[in-house]
This record gives structure tokens, sequence and C-alpha cells, in this order.
């Protein structure tokens, strides 16, 4: 019989392990798997009850030009948090700034301001933010904080003013990383109603790309916050550039195409310590003429369509840098001595694409809507066992749904691969250089009746013995003559644009149809490159590129063709797609933590280096080339080492420290180029394959998620 005490303990123990599972379930909802604190111990995360709200409450400038902020600082639970760090976990750091916009102005003023010195300006006044303590403590977690410069004694007590807080909770001390957050308000300093504001583009526009948009080690988050500091009161007095954000920002974006860049002139801004900044090499993923990508009008910004309803002499300048509008000079429309004029000229939307419009001017070629478009379908595959030659039913057609022809058309390709377990091992006979898969021209060759229906057989059989699910796909291009104004000149422009790329899956052994695991959604390619579009327009499909992308795959048959001679001598390089594109996009990185700069030989023994990508996505400090964030690229959880071993091949990488390299590592070491790193994984394997999931699987102690929280 158990006593009254046994049963009080086990009372107790049933009470604590309810508590710790209901901590654990409010866990998982409160965090993301890009938070450290949803892998920490519970325990842990309810007494130190990580991250950071930060909410402003009023704001006000007294008659005296006295300006205070107030606002509250909790847990994202609601609880109040001490700045100090005293009575809650980790102290909070806080940066402030405040300006106004003036009457009859778009852009604020800034009411913080300090002197900087550099040869091209001298000492400038300009405006910034301020680095302070909390302020007063009005309540829990509520604080008074008073600017240190007051408004000027004329100030006007009509125009919109806008605060911005930021705080930063330091919680290294428990592995749990620095949490980060901002707010910002509007209010009139004489009580009446905020008429004018300033909301071109918002945060999630840049977001897309940028993942978390920061800057100044984190003294800056959001464009919200960005626009106080950045407009026309604001110079680099290094190199005399303006740091108007609507002028900085798209000579960055366009980075490599500036016509000053081209001509020979860096761009470059002085930051922290006057040290330089080059953009001159970047490249935007999504091109700059896509206007609409930033600009956009699903985010809720009040102005989004402000770039096309008032274009001005300073944002249009900004990227057409070669343009002089006060002599005229590269203007077809002459002297400029004010933006009144622009309008006229510049509607939003003209009669036609490629005319001087907004939309116009920045008209992306192939989504000219002047273009009749190319659609491919595939309808059907026969004689699909192995051993046999199949057959190919697809349909050609414009976008309007009418037949093209295959005259019309300037290349027609089929491209045949399996099984879909992993690509790169299968032969398609002696004559085939590329390993792994098989393309065949079908521009001459294909028979095609009325409404653009077609046939292809191909010439290469599926293997003998072959098993399993195999994949088809189609590549076609066409080109068409437009309209287009050029110079104030109206010519005759041909444009080139490629079809979507259909991918059809069949069984070759009767088994049941499975097609290629997705690994990357084409849509999380197009946050940042809006219609990705590769090889001269003709392949934008992930699911195709992984086709010739394969493990067996490398660039040797461009390499005797290469423009470059130390690229004809130099080992092919390794073009399987987790290894490719891994490295592309941290280019700039694996080069800087001792990897090789990484270099592809392409069409025409065209020399590709990466070293100089930068990928664009950030963490809340503000840190570039950011690619912790997997899930930027990656879906069904793909990015973890859950997959079948037995069924992926290892990766030919000639020029690797390891070749061949095993599946997994050749993923890993597409980031984690250093030699620590492959001996690291080289250890870790042995004739039965790889261990990487023993520590790195979706649950393991240092899973792929985990080790990338908080990044």
């Amino acid at each position: 019989m158990r006593t009254t005490g046994s049963l009080v303990r086990i009372l107790g123990a049933l009470i604590a392990l309810a508590g710790t599972l209901a901590l654990t379930g409010a866990q998982k909802q409160v965090y993301s798997k890009r938070d450290r604190a949803f892998y920490a111990d519970p325990a842990l995360v309810d007494f130190v009850r990580p991250g950071l709200v930060v909410k402003i409450n009023s704001a006000a400038i007294a008659a005296d030009g006295t300006i205070t902020v107030t606002y509250t600082i909790t847990d994202p639970m609601g609880l109040p948090l001490d700045a100090t760090g005293v009575n809650t976990p980790g102290a909070v750091s806080f940066t402030y700034a405040a300006a106004y916009i003036p009457a009859g102005q778009e852009q604020y003023v800034s009411y913080q301001t300090a002197s900087a010195t550099g040869n091209a300006l001298g000492t400038i006044t300009r405006p910034g933010f301020v680095l302070g303590g909390p302020g007063t403590l009005v309540a829990p977690g509520q604080y008074t904080y008073t600017f240190p410069q007051k408004a000027p004694s004329a100030f006007d007590a009509t125009a919109t003013t806008t605060v911005a807080v930021l705080g930063s909770r330091d919680l290294t001390t428990f592995d749990l990383g620095t949490n980060i957050a901002s707010n910002t308000y509007s209010f009139v300093p004489n009580g009446s109603a905020v008429k004018v504001t300033r909301d071109v583009i918002r945060t999630a526009s840049c977001n897309g790309c940028h993942d978390q948009l920061a800057f100044h080690g984190g003294h800056a988050q959001g464009v919200e916050m960005c626009v106080l500091c950045h407009q026309p009161q604001n110079q680099d007095p290094v190199t005399g550039n303006t740091l108007d954000l609507k002028v900085m920002v798209h000579k960055i974006h366009m980075g490599s195409s500036l016509p000053s860049v081209l001509a020979g002139k860096p761009y470059q801004i002085a930051g922290y310590r006057n040290i330089i900044s080059d953009f001159s090499d970047v490249e935007d993923p999504a091109d700059a003429r896509r206007c609409q990508t930033c600009h956009s009008q699903t985010t809720g910004a009040a102005q989004a369509t402000a770039y096309m309803t008032e274009p001005t002499r300073a944002a249009c300048g900004s990227c057409h840098d070669d343009v002089d509008f006060a002599t005229g000079a590269n203007h077809p429309g002459g002297i400029q001595n004010s933006d009144k004029q622009c309008a006229n000229c510049h509607l939003p939307q003209g009669e036609m694409d490629f005319d001087a419009s907004i939309q116009g001017a920045h008209m992306y070629p192939t989504e000219s809507s002047l273009l009749s478009g190319l659609v491919v379908t595939i309808t059907n595959v026969q004689n699909n066992a192995a051993g046999s030659a199949p057959v190919v039913s697809f349909n050609i057609q414009d976008k309007g749904g009418n037949p093209v022809a295959l005259s019309a058309l300037g290349s027609l390709s089929l491209t045949m691969a399996g099984p879909t377990t992993d690509y790169g091992t299968t032969s398609f006979g002696a004559d085939v250089t590329t390993p792994g898969y098989v393309t065949e021209s079908a521009v001459k060759t294909a028979s095609c009746g009325g409404a653009g229906r077609c046939t292809y057989t191909f010439t290469h059989p599926i293997p003998a013995g072959a098993t399993g699910t195999y994949a088809i796909a189609i590549e076609a291009r066409r080109s068409e003559t437009v309209p287009q104004l050029i110079d104030g000149t109206t010519k005759q422009t041909a444009i080139q644009y490629g079809a979507a790329n259909p991918v059809t899956y069949f069984s070759v052994d009767g088994t049941p149809l499975a097609p290629r695991r997705k690994i990357i959604a084409e849509a999380n390619c197009n946050a940042c490159h809006v219609a990705l579009s590769l090889h001269g327009t003709l392949r934008n499909n992930v699911e195709y590129c992984a086709m010739c992308h394969n493990p067996s795959n490398t660039d040797a048959a461009r390499r005797p063709g290469a423009q470059v001679p130390s690229d004809k001598t130099a080992p092919p390089q390794g073009i399987n797609f987790n290894l490719l594109v891994h490295r592309i996009h941290d280019g700039t990185n694996v080069v800087a933590n001792g990897g090789k700069p990484y270099i592809v030989v392409g069409f025409g023994g065209s020399h590709n280096d990466f070293s100089g990508v930068g990928f664009p996505a950030m963490n809340a400090e503000g840190a570039t080339r950011d690619l912790a964030n997997c899930a930027m690229c990656h879906v069904n959880g793909s990015e973890q080492n859950d997959l079948n071993l037995s069924n992926l091949n290892p990766v030919t990488d000639p020029q690797g420290l390891l070749n061949p390299v095993q599946p997994f590592t050749s993923a890993c070491t597409g980031c984690h180029v250093d030699r620590p790193a492959a001996s690291h994984a080289l250890s870790n394997t042995t004739q039965l394959g790889e261990a990487c999931a023993v520590c790195h699987n979706a649950d393991g102690e240092f899973s792929v998620d985990k080790v990338h929280a908080g990044k």
C-alpha cells in the first residue's frame, strides 16, 4: 500500500512532466526551426523566454523641441523585459532615430545629426541614428527615452514625424544568440492626424532575397527605419556619393550594369570606419528592369506605384547615370531643369511595349506582350519499355493556343535520363559523351501535323535491363522581331526566348511511377530571380536542370575549346546540381574560406568564374552571404540527411579535395569548403558509405536545421 508521501511525489512528478510537455508544445509554436530556442532545453527556454518584441506606445515633441518616445519591450509571450538584464535574462541595448517630412515634400529630414569627414566633401553634417540606454523606466518593460538633440526652435508642429526604436537583446550567455526587433511610429506633434507618409517600398519586398534586411551591424533593420536617415540630406564625404535611398539602392542593384561602371568608374560607398564597399560587380538576380520586384503592390505599400506616376531626375538618373539633365546629354528629351516635365513623356504605361513610358522602357524583353509566345506540352510517351526507343508525342503552340511550325523554331531538343532515384550512371551509347543523359535535336527530324501536334522517336533507346522510372524533357526556342524605341528612334529588334520546359515521367519496367524527389521549389528560386532562365533562355525548370547536372557530369566536354588557356589544362569541374548551386550562391565565401574559385567552362568555351558572387540573404545582425536559411531554396525538408543513401550516386568532382565525393558530403562541402570539413567527412565515410546521418539527421544532435539556426 502506497503512503501519502509516495502519492505526493508521484503527483508532483506527473505535474512536472505535464508542465514540460506543455512547455515543449508552446515552444514549438512560438519558435521556428530558424530559432536556437526551438532546440534548447525547455527548462532553459522557460526561464529565459528568448525573443524580443518592441512596441512604440507614443511619441511627442515638446514646445522647447524636446523629442521623447515611450515604448514597451516584451518577450514573445508578452511578458515585460528588464532592459538592464537584472530582473529578466539578457540586457537590451537600443538604437533610436527621429525624422520629419517637411511641408510640401515627400522625404524625411532627420532631427538627429552628426559630423563626418572625408576627402571628397571635407567635414559635413549628416543624419544618423543614436545609440543609447533604455531611458526612464515608467512601468514594467516600459521606458521613455529623450533624444539628445532637440527639434529646432521653429520646428513645424504640423509635419509628419516618425521615430524608430531598435532593441538588441544579448542572450549569448545562454547560447541563444542575439534577438533583434524594431518598431516605427508616426505622429504629428500638434496632435492632428497623420496625412503625409513615406511608404514606397515595404521590407517584405526586400526580404524575398535578403531574408532579414538589416545593416550597420544590426543597428538598422527594415526599410521603414532606413528611410529616416537615407534621404537627400545624407551624403558620403569620402566618395561624394549621395546616400539618398532611392539613388543608393538603384545604383547598388544596377552595380555592374551602371553606365558609369562600364565606363571605368567604380560605384563605392564608405561605411563604418570609412571602409570602402565596392558595388561595381553586383548583378541583380531579378534584373533591375523588373521595377515591380521591389515596388510591389502586394505588400500594401501606399505609394508602391509612385515610381510610375512620379518619375524624377534623381531616381531615373541613378540607373541611367550617363544622362546629364542639365545639358541634355544622352537624354532624348533634352534639358530638364526640374522634375515637372518628366511625366509628360514618361507615362505609367504607353500604347505599346518598349516605348518611353515607365513600363515600356523597363519591359523585360522575353515578357513583352508583342511576342506570340511559345508553349510546349508533352502528351504521351509510347514504346517506353527497357531496350525500346521512346516515341514522344507533344504539342507546339503559341500562348493563344495556335500551332507553331517547326520552321519557326531556332532550337528544339528532347532529353532523356533515368532512373529517377538518382540520375547520372545510365549509359545511352558509346557515342553519347555527356554522362547520364542523352539530348537529341528534333528541330529537323520531328514529325508535326495539324494544330501543332508532333511526335519524335529517340535514336538512342532506353538501355536494355533498365529499371524504375525515367524522365523525358523538352526545350525549345524561337526568335521574333518587334518594334523597340532605342535612343528616341523606333527600330525593329529581334528577341529570342524559350518555352517552359515540360518534364514527364514513365516506368520502363511496369513498376509504380516514381518521379524524382522534389528538393527545390522553382517558386523559391524565383523569389529572387523572378523568372529563372539559363543557357540562352532554353532552360528554366529545376526538374529539368537535375537531369543534366547530375552526379556523373562535369564540364569536361567544354574544356578542350576553353577560351582561357589555363582552363584547357585544368581538371574538369564537377557540375552536379547540389555542388553547383551551393558553390555559385556562396561564391565569395568559398574563396574567403580557403576554397578554390568555382569556375565552369560553358557553351563556346566561356569562362564562368563565380568566386565574386555574394548571396543577398542576411542575418539579423546584417551579415551578408547568409546561407544558413536552407528553406529559402529547399522544400520537403530536403536539406536533411534522411534520404535513402543506397539510391544516391557518388559525385564526380575532379577539382575537389575529395573525388569522387559522397552525395551528402557533396552538398555540405558545397559551402563548407575547407580541409577540416573535407577531412571530417572523409573520416566519417567507410566502405559501407557515409555516416553523416548518425549526427546530422533530422532529429540528430547536430541536425542541419539545428546547426544553422540563429545564424
